[in-house]
């Protein structure tokens, strides 16, 4: 059922008439039209009565004359079972945009600077109806003269419900292509300011594929409670040790042991707290968990119509938490519940919440296949980049089709009041922004030395408190590793850092001074102003490109299962089978894997900077050679909990414990770039291209030093030890080569003689101890 509702209000000179509800007054079930358009004509306020759920239907419209009476004319396709709740209709406010509480009533604000015409639609939805979420919509037009201040469009509706109402927008206004604009009035569109949005309730849920998104509020529940003695974790950077993961790929599985209703959602999470802390991180950053749409890819016939977008690198919402990660298809207040539930777990754990966020690119797509959903219906010439040499075609420096206008200043504002609304609303602790040099793009695509929207972000005091860390690459070719706007707070993900450690543990030549340099904090990209050494992330594995284990396994991606004939994933993978292509019977072969995977491990807890681990790898996980799995909401990317436990004794220990002696030794998470007194590099020629073996001590000022060798050679290579600090003696703590449990040995090992035979492929770490 649809109800057309003109808000015009002629004020005849008087202002204080316009602050007034619109004079009209609805009541189609009346028997007596003539009396009931009379009534209707001499009232001082706008009320609508609507039947929700009913099974006839009526329409009706209402428009204002030039003479201040409001005219009426009611087409009755059918008498309405029920009357539904009353309505009145005020001006509204143009501040805070999306959806607010006010004296008068509920108040709606949207931004839109070309549209002409805007629409506010309504459903009272029952409970159990998501399904059917456009039965008994009631659309309100908003007047420009009376509901639009500035650019802002704007509406007060007395008399909703404070929670179980869904609303979206239609908009219209130019339709010339050329100048940018992408109107259609058809389209019923999701406010990008709802902070909550209704879709499906169940994930992947194909028979509902086709589902829209509405926005939707909650005013009845009360504050969450985060607890007396609840405190945030504040953990220093330097200190950090993050767990890159998907909240729903980490319980999905059966092998999870979950109940089905709880499996891959938040609550999930936190019933697996305790596996995080056995591993030993300190924080978790968490792929996308903005509302998106994970069924995107089948909405019309296409090479890719198999896949489900489980990482969600497709936003369609910046405010609302992803609805189906609740429970049991709660939707999305249960959603916005629970998340905060997972966020007080992880903190009373002293584990910090850091957010993936893609504010690069909407999932509008392109503009062959365009898919309309809020923000290049609302405004598509402010919300999006275009190239207006090219008929004004999007930009596309995301490879996803478009590209947000990042640094225009209401598009700047919008992300501010997203970041700071899930640091106040759900308390997380930081954000790494995905693509992040599209951020650092003017609003034709050029990018800027101090893009405003980087330095805002930097300086804002609502997120001075939080984890900020950038992806300084995009798919325009703009790689700012080392050179990232940063103002001295930004971090970046060192993709350098993650090149050389893969080139060197494989076995590449003319390697070590690049490694060297990488483990020493890669202080010639990050020793410039009063940048710190854990202000570069470093990671040797990322959700994208191969896991550990594949690593170690494949030489080549092998991505045909995606649909895209093996052409979509990095080429440059920097890999190595180890001698045979994926599965092998080999146990040398399988020997070599489980040491270089140690190898890669010791290599990153080792080094000076911030390190970052997939979800996994800690027990071997692997997607069969697949470099580039978002579109897999299967075992290829769930978190395998039997694999785990046949692990628990070998990979997973070592990676447990290797995890632990890094936090517990100050040596290897300094707050400044080590200097030549903190380290001896037990090397005197750096320029033999063929050497790949590299040892060296790290100095604590309390006498307990580090002693490191890696060996990439495929021979033992003997080395002399140095000399321990006089009273003390070197303690083996590792040595890659050897079986569990002697792989690793964190109160150390005595017997270490003045001579070690280092095998091949294989690291070890001394610790000297009274």
């Amino acid at each position: 059922m649809t109800l057309q509702l003109s808000t015009t209000l002629w004020s005849n000179g008087n202002s204080a008439l316009a602050s007034r509800p619109t004079s009209v007054r609805c009541r189609p079930e009346s028997s007596d039209r003539a009396s009931h358009l009379k009534a209707c004509q001499r009232g001082v306020f706008s009320e609508v009565r609507q039947d929700f759920g009913g099974s006839r239907r009526m329409g009706s419209s209402v428009h204002a004359t030039r003479a201040g009476e409001q005219s009426v004319a009611i087409e009755e396709q059918a008498l309405q079972k029920t009357e539904g709740p009353l309505l009145k209709v005020f001006p509204g406010q143009s501040h805070p945009l999306g959806v607010s509480e006010v004296e008068t009533g509920t108040n709606f604000a949207i931004f839109s600077e070309n549209a002409t015409t805007v629409t506010l639609c309504l459903i009272l939805q029952e409970r159990g109806m998501h399904n059917k979420l456009e039965e008994g919509m009631v659309e309100l037009s908003l007047d420009s003269q009376v509901n639009k201040t500035g650019d802002i469009w704007h509406i007060c509706v007395e008399g909703l419900p404070r929670s179980n109402v869904l609303y979206g927008y239609r908009v219209d206004g130019p339709r010339d292509w050329r100048e940018g604009h992408r109107f259609d009035y058809n389209n019923v569109l999701l406010d990008p300011y709802a902070k909550l949005v209704e879709g499906r309730r169940v994930f992947g849920d194909a028979s509902n594929k086709m589902s829209k998104f509405f926005g939707t509020y909650d005013f009845d529940s009360l504050p969450f409670d985060w607890g007396e003695n609840y405190e945030l974790p504040n953990i220093h950077e330097k200190d950090l040790v993050l767990y890159e993961m998907n909240v729903r790929a980490f319980t999905a599985d059966e092998s999870s042991g979950l109940d089905l209703h709880v499996r891959g959602s938040y609550l999930g999470m936190i019933e697996k707290i305790p596996h995080l802390l056995e591993l030993g991180v300190n924080a978790v950053e968490l792929l996308p968990v903005f509302e998106f749409d994970e069924m995107e890819l089948q909405r019309r016939p296409n090479a890719r119509e198999h896949l489900i977008n489980t990482w969600g690198y497709s936003t369609v919402n910046f405010f609302a938490p992803m609805s189906r990660y609740a429970s049991n298809g709660g939707g999305p207040i249960n959603a916005s519940q629970e998340f905060k539930q997972m966020v007080k777990a992880f903190h009373d754990a002293g584990i910090e919440v850091i957010l993936d966020v893609v504010y690069n690119h909407t999932n509008e797509a392109d503009d062959a296949h365009p898919y309309t959903t809020s923000f290049r219906g609302i405004d598509n010439k402010v919300y999006y980049m275009m190239d207006f040499q090219q008929n004004a075609q999007l930009l596309n420096f995301s490879g996803c089709g478009n590209t947000l206008n990042c640094n225009h200043p209401v598009v700047m504002e919008l992300i501010l009041d997203s970041l700071r609304h899930w640091v106040t609303e759900y308390h997380v602790d930081g954000f790494r922004f995905d693509l992040a040099s599209v951020l650092c793009r003017g609003t034709d695509g050029s990018p800027l030395s101090a893009p405003p929207l980087i330095r805002a972000i930097a300086k804002d005091s609502i997120l001075s408190r939080c984890k900020i860390i950038a992806e300084p690459w995009d798919c325009g070719g703009l790689y700012l590793v080392g050179k990232f706007p940063n103002w001295d707070r930004w971090a970046e993900w060192n993709g350098i850092y993650r090149d050389d450690i893969r080139k060197f543990i494989k076995g590449d030549t003319g390697m070590k001074g690049s490694f060297a340099t990488r483990i020493s904090g890669s202080a010639d990209l990050y020793r410039v102003n009063k940048r710190k050494p854990y202000h570069g992330i470093n990671f040797i594995i990322a959700h994208d490109g191969f896991t550990l284990y594949d690593l170690v396994s494949y030489n080549y991606k092998h991505n045909d299962a995606n649909g895209e004939g093996g052409n979509d994933g990095c080429n440059d993978n920097f890999s190595w089978n180890c001698g045979f292509e994926g599965e092998t019977g080999d146990p040398n072969i399988k020997a070599l894997r489980i040491r270089q995977m140690k190898n890669f491990q010791v290599a990153l807890m080792i080094s000076q900077g911030t390190p970052m681990m997939l979800m996994g790898d800690e027990y071997g996980h692997t997607r069969f050679g697949n470099n580039n799995s978002y579109g897999h909401d299967n075992a290829l990317n769930n978190f395998q909990w039997g694999q785990l436990k046949d692990k628990k004794d070998n990979l997973f220990r070592f990676f447990s414990e290797m995890i632990k002696f890094r936090r517990s030794r100050h040596v290897f998470a300094r707050e400044n770039f080590i200097d030549k007194h903190e380290v001896t590099w037990h090397e005197d020629n750096w320029e033999n291209y063929e050497s790949k073996f590299l040892a060296f001590t790290l100095h604590e000022d309390n006498g307990g030093h580090i002693y490191v060798a890696f060996n990439a050679h495929d021979y033992f290579v003997k080395v002399s030890i140095p000399s321990p600090p006089q009273g003390r003696r070197w303690f083996r703590v590792v040595d890659t080569n050897l079986e569990s449990p002697s792989d690793i040995v964190p109160e150390g090992a005595p017997g270490v003689k003045e001579t070690y035979n280092v095998a091949p492929y294989s690291c070890i770490v001394l610790e000297a101890k009274l």
